[in-house]
């Protein structure tokens, strides 16, 4: 549930990029931080433990509104994606209320986005959250690299491996060149904000 913070008049929602090691999760934040610099209220921050690294920032969300006259704040975290990190993917997730999956679309990695979105929904249960219940976005990123020669994953592979139970909305995208960065950012601040709403009314 979105925190409600009474002294600022806002309702704080936290949106989690999840995702295997080297996926992207970094370069999506990297990139909406520099397209909306205007609207991020503070220093994007990066927590570095032992080799791993957690980053976050506020975000402003454009023109959707209040939520019972409450102003809408939406933090943004990004996971470690070292398997080793687990303990602090799962401190991450605490309060999460969106979730962007970020896979990896080289063929070479296809177990480890298997082995991450199991691990997330492991993660999720140990707060009795479900995966087939959170708003959720699928982000096949690295698509940039085909034209590199770089072996991808089909779409249609990827929909199989990590979607066909899911069935969440799903883009193809380039954190890099920002194709699909900011459909993926705006379709889930969409879906949470109405299971924000649902939860509230």
């Amino acid at each position: 549930m979105a925190f409600i913070n009474m002294r600022t008049n806002e309702v704080q929602v936290k949106i989690v990029y999840y995702g295997p090691g080297r996926g992207g999760k970094t370069s999506n934040l990297e990139y909406i931080n520099k397209k909306f610099r205007e609207r991020i209220k503070t220093e994007m921050v990066s927590i570095k433990t032992h080799g791993d690294r957690t980053l976050f920032f506020d975000f402003l969300p454009f023109d959707i509104g209040k939520i019972k006259g409450y102003d809408i704040k939406i933090q943004m975290y990004t996971v470690p994606g070292q398997v080793k990190y687990n303990a602090t993917r799962k401190l991450v997730l605490k309060g999460v209320d969106g979730l962007v999956f970020v896979a990896d679309a080289m063929a070479e990695r296809r177990r480890h986005n298997l082995l991450s979105l199991k691990q997330l929904q492991e993660n999720l249960a140990e707060y009795k959250k479900s995966i087939f219940k959170i708003p959720l976005i699928l982000q096949y990123n690295k698509m940039d690299l085909k034209d590199r020669g770089v072996p991808l994953l089909s779409l249609e592979t990827l929909e199989q491996d990590l979607n066909s139970k899911l069935k969440a909305p799903s883009y193809p995208a380039s954190a890099i060149t920002g194709e699909n960065v900011v459909v993926t950012l705006k379709k889930i601040i969409s879906v949470t904000m109405a299971a924000i709403q649902r939860e509230l009314k």
